[in-house]
C-alpha cells in the first residue's frame, strides 16, 4: 500500500514538474512606441500653463473636480443607477468567471467514484473473471450466495469461485485524474494568460463607461443650466420687445409711427416668443436626458435653475503634459490588453504543432464484500499517460496561426488608433482651453457694448433724434450678444469637464 502511493504521488509530481518548466512559444511583448509626438501641440491657440500649480487628473477624483453640490449629487446618482454602467460591470464579472474557467485547465481535476457491480453466472464458477481484477493477495474472499465458497487461481491475482447460484458483488472506490493535459508547450498557460488579459481589457472599459458616464452627466447638467438662463434670457427680452412693440402701436394710432414700424417690431417680438417655447422644450429634453443618465428621476433640488456664477469645475487644469499620459486613459489601456491577449493567443496556436501529453491516473479499492472494501490488500492503482502528435491536419493548424497573427495586427492597429483618438481629443481641449478666456472676455464687453448702445437708442429715439429702426436694431443686437455669451460660457465649463475625461480623470 505504501509503495503504492508513493508510485501514483511521483507520476503526479512528475507531471506538475513538467508542467512548470514548460516553453512558452509566445513572441515577447513589448510595449510599441507612441505613434503620436512626445508631447502635445504649440502655437497661439496653446496657452502656456503653470505645469507645477495644475492638478493630474488621472489622480484627482471626481469628487474633487466638481465643485457644486448638485452636480455631485447628480454624478454620484449616475454612477449608482446607469444602466449602462451596470452591463459593464456585469461585462467585468462575466470576464471573471471565464478566466477562473481557463485558469482551472492548468491544474488537474480530480475526481472520486464509487461503484457496485452484482451479476449472476450460469457457469458454477467465475474466479477467473474476478482474480483478473483483485488486489493480488491470493486471499480467499467471501461473496456468494450459492452452496459454498472456494478458492480459485487467477493469474495476476487471487480469485474467488462461486459455486451453485454463481452470485458476486463486487464493490470499488477510487479517486484519480482523467486526461489531464501536461502543458509542456504553454498553450493552457497561453489562452489563461489570454483570457486574464480579456478581463483586465473589460475591467478598464468599465473604467472608461465610468469616466463617459461623469463626463456626460456634467455636460447634460450644465446644459440644462444654460437653458435655464437662455429661458430666462428669452422672457426678459420678451417684455422688452413687449413694451417696444405697444409703444409703436400707439404711436402709429396717432399717426406718429407707420405700420412698417409696427410690424418691425412685432417681428422681434414674435422672435422672443418663439426662442421662449424652443428653451422650454430643451429644458424637458435636458431634464429627460439626466434622468437617463441617471438610471432614474433626478429630483428638483438637484436640477440647476441657472448657470453657476463660479466655474462648477477645478480651474487649475494643466496647459500641456507629456502624451505617456494618455496610457493612463482607461480605453488606451483596454486597448493594449487586448493587444497583449492577441500576443498570447499566438502562443496557443503555436503550441498546437507540437505533441499533446496527457495524463490519466487512478487510486482506489476494490472488494468482493462492502465490508472488505477498504480492508488489507483491496489497494489497486493505474497510471496512464499520452501523447497525441498532429501529423496531418492539411492546415488546420497553420491557419488558425495565421489568424492569431493577424488579430494581433488588428489589436496592434486598434491600441495604436486609440492613442491617436485620445491624443487628438486632448489637443483639441487644450486648443479651446487656450483661447477661451480671451474669448469669454470679448463676448461679455459685446454684451455690455450691446446694452450701453441699446440704452443710448432708446434716449435718441425718445428725444427724436435717431429714426425706430435704430433702437430695434439695438434691442435685437443686444439679445444676440446675451445668447453669445451664455454660449460661450458653457463651452468653458464644457471644455473643462472635456479636458478633465480626455486626461484619464475620473476613475476614482
Amino acid at each position: 500500500m505504501f509503495s503504492t502511493k508513493i508510485s501514483s504521488r511521483t507520476a503526479l509530481t512528475f507531471a506538475a514538474g513538467l508542467t512548470l518548466a514548460g516553453c512558452n512559444l509566445a513572441p515577447k511583448y513589448v510595449r510599441p512606441e507612441l505613434p503620436v509626438a512626445p508631447s502635445g501641440p504649440t502655437g497661439p491657440a496653446y496657452a502656456a500653463g503653470n505645469a507645477a500649480s495644475a492638478i493630474v487628473p488621472a489622480d484627482t477624483a471626481w469628487e474633487a473636480f466638481f465643485t457644486d453640490d448638485r452636480l455631485r449629487g447628480v454624478i454620484r446618482l449616475a454612477l449608482d443607477n446607469n444602466r449602462d454602467v451596470r452591463i459593464a460591470v456585469a461585462n467585468v464579472a462575466q470576464a471573471r468567471a471565464q478566466y477562473r474557467v481557463q485558469r482551472a485547465d492548468l491544474f488537474p481535476t480530480i475526481g472520486a467514484t464509487g461503484s457496485a457491480t452484482y451479476q449472476k453466472s450460469p457457469f458454477g464458477a467465475v474466479g477467473g473473471g474476478v482474480g483478473g481484477v483483485g488486489g493480488g493477495t491470493g486471499g480467499s474472499v467471501g461473496g456468494g450466495t450459492g452452496t459454498g465458497t472456494g478458492t480459485g487461481g487467477g493469474t495476476g491475482g487471487a480469485g474467488t469461485a462461486v459455486t451453485g447460484s454463481g452470485r458476486a458483488d463486487i464493490y470499488s472506490a477510487n479517486i484519480g485524474v482523467s486526461a489531464w493535459e501536461i502543458d509542456l508547450f504553454g498553450r493552457i498557460r497561453n489562452l489563461t494568460q489570454a483570457q486574464q488579459e480579456a478581463y483586465f481589457a473589460a475591467e478598464e472599459n468599465r473604467n472608461a463607461a465610468q469616466v463617459s458616464l461623469i463626463s456626460e452627466t456634467a455636460t447634460a447638467w450644465l446644459t440644462m443650466a444654460a437653458d435655464q438662463d437662455r429661458l430666462k434670457i428669452a422672457q426678459d427680452t420678451e417684455r422688452a420687445f413687449g413694451q417696444t412693440l405697444k409703444l409703436t402701436q400707439d404711436r402709429f394710432r396717432i399717426g406718429i409711427a407707420s405700420e412698417l414700424e409696427v410690424r418691425q417690431a412685432r417681428t422681434t417680438y414674435d422672435q422672443a416668443r418663439s426662442d421662449i417655447a424652443d428653451a422650454t422644450t430643451l429644458i424637458a429634453q435636458d431634464q429627460n436626458a439626466l434622468n437617463l443618465l441617471a438610471g432614474t428621476t433626478v429630483t428638483q433640488d438637484l436640477l440647476p435653475a441657472r448657470m453657476p456664477d463660479k466655474t462648477p469645475t477645478l480651474e487649475n487644469l494643466p496647459a500641456n503634459l507629456s502624451s505617456e499620459v494618455l496610457l493612463r486613459r482607461p480605453d488606451v489601456a483596454a486597448a493594449e490588453h487586448n493587444l497583449i491577449a492577441a500576443n498570447a493567443n499566438i502562443g496557443a496556436a503555436r503550441a498546437a504543432f507540437f505533441p499533446n501529453i496527457s495524463l490519466t491516473a487512478a487510486f482506489g479499492t476494490l472488494s468482493l464484500g462492502l465490508s472488505n472494501l477498504f480492508g488489507s490488500g483491496s489497494q489497486q492503482w493505474s497510471v496512464a499517460p499520452s501523447v497525441t502528435q498532429p501529423i496531418f491536419d492539411f492546415g488546420r493548424n497553420k491557419g488558425n496561426l495565421q489568424y492569431a497573427k493577424a488579430t494581433r495586427d488588428a489589436m496592434l492597429a486598434t491600441y495604436e488608433r486609440s492613442i491617436q483618438t485620445g491624443f487628438r481629443e486632448v489637443a483639441d481641449a487644450l486648443a479651446r482651453r487656450g483661447t477661451i478666456n480671451s474669448q469669454l472676455e470679448a463676448q461679455s464687453s459685446l454684451r455690455d457694448n450691446a446694452a450701453g448702445a441699446y440704452n443710448l437708442s432708446q434716449l435718441r429715439f425718445r428725444a427724436g433724434i435717431d429714426p425706430f429702426l435704430n433702437t430695434l436694431d439695438s434691442q435685437r443686437a443686444l439679445y444676440t450678444a446675451q445668447q453669445s455669451l451664455l454660449a460661450t460660457r458653457l463651452v468653458r465649463d464644457s471644455n473643462a469637464v472635456e479636458l478633465y475625461r480626455s486626461l484619464g480623470g475620473g476613475l476614482k
